[in-house]
């Protein structure tokens, strides 16, 4: 196929060949970063956390007298580890993604400098099994380590602490942090246990630093529980979460008591995350028809106009495989000068997003298979109007334009 004549006739018809090309241009520029924050949330939504999340429920009681909690929460938990099924039940402050963020700066030496908000978990009795924590170095708490209610600084009698394995090799690259001290400004814990990556309380707000940025410390009942954790196997959630609100709501009189699982926790946690995605495939979805569409009525427009053109060169010989083919390699063309230029647009956009909105830097593999799709996508819309050109007459050349 000879392309000079191809280019020929897109000179004498600009506006058009003009209005296909920014078309695709701006699809592709659109597609490749909103693929790209898809791919960026999807990611987020499946964030690994070293807990147990399919087991786990957590039933809140809030507006209980804290001043009742030293003596109440023991008896919650007696009652609670009743309950069948429940394998392990123990207090807790905080859970991970439940936007109750209670942060602090934890360096490796007295008055360091941290720019990661690390995540603050207060553990009862058993915590460490009911949370489902998995034991990478060290030891787990033991009897003698708790603090006691209303400590200063809620100070385990053996000072200690347990750390992820992000914060084991941030704090200590290349070292073992067992047996190390964790400051924060001149107070130190000495780590005794590093356990798999537990996700933050808040990681968005702790930023790609402190996603997994947590620390454990051990603490008898306080006023300041009001999470109370209970495993137990998947299938029996359901029913354990829902006695346990109904223990507890007889138990704690006056007090709101709330249960769920972990898994609709975390569901609720990326909700927001979630709807995004959506929202972006959608984006998506509409840029690709409108692309499609713009494509074809152009082109149908293109080819109502050159019938005479089509009939001529029918009539000196042109098959119909050749008029196909004709138009074919024209938006072929087109598509590929709006390719060019909807890549260097799309990545003049991500630019802009990383410097205002915290986006990541689009891996370079984004723009081929942007521009390949959108090629395809070229070649299918120009199909039905490239069959109508191909079944034109050769009489019509004899007809006046």
């Amino acid at each position: 196929m000879e392309i000079r004549p191809i280019l020929t006739s897109l000179r004498k018809h600009r506006i058009p060949a003009a209005l296909i090309v920014l078309e695709i241009a701006l699809a592709c520029a659109v597609l490749c970063n909103a693929v790209f924050m898809i791919g960026q949330r999807v990611a987020d939504i499946h964030w690994p956390n070293a807990i147990d999340e399919q087991g786990i429920s957590v039933v809140t009681v809030n507006g209980a007298d804290p001043k009742l909690a030293v003596s109440d929460i023991p008896r919650n938990l007696v009652a609670l580890r009743g309950i069948a099924g429940a394998t392990a039940v123990a207090a807790a402050t905080s859970m991970p993604l439940d936007h109750n963020g209670a942060l602090s700066d934890f360096t490796a030496t007295p008055n360091g400098k941290t720019t990661v908000n690390t995540s603050i978990y207060f553990l009862g009795s058993g915590g460490e099994q009911a949370l489902g924590l998995h034991l990478l170095e060290g030891r787990f708490f033991n009897a003698e380590e708790y603090a006691d209610s209303g400590s200063k600084d809620f100070n385990s009698t053996g000072h200690v602490v347990l750390i992820t394995q992000s914060d084991a090799q941030r704090l200590w690259p290349g070292q073992s942090a067992l047996g190390k001290t964790l400051y924060t400004n001149d107070t130190g814990w000495t780590v005794i246990g590093v356990v798999a990556d537990v996700l933050a309380q808040d990681p968005r707000f702790s930023g790609p630093g402190g996603r997994y940025s947590s620390v454990f410390f051990p603490l008898h009942p306080d006023g300041v529980m009001g999470d109370y954790v209970l495993r137990s196997a998947p299938q029996d959630r359901a029913r354990v979460v829902r006695e346990a609100a109904q223990l507890l709501g007889k138990l704690e009189s006056g007090a709101v008591v709330d249960g769920t699982t972990y898994a609709d926790m975390r569901t609720d946690y990326f909700a927001d995350t979630s709807s995004m995605v959506w929202m972006l495939v959608l984006v998506c979805v509409v840029m690709l028809a409108v692309t499609a569409f713009g494509i074809v009525g152009l082109t149908s427009f293109w080819v109502g106009q050159r019938r005479q053109q089509i009939g001529i060169r029918r009539a000196v010989g042109a098959s119909r495989g050749h008029i196909m083919q004709y138009f074919q390699t024209e938006n072929f063309l087109l598509s590929a000068a709006g390719v060019v230029l909807g890549t260097a647009l799309a990545d003049g956009i991500n630019l802009y997003l990383m410097r205002y909105y915290e986006i990541t830097r689009m891996p370079w593999y984004y723009l081929p298979v942007s521009a390949v799709a959108l090629w395809a996508i070229g070649q299918l819309a120009v199909l039905g109007p490239a069959l109508r050109a191909a079944a034109v007459p050769p009489v019509v050349a004899t007809r006046s334009a």
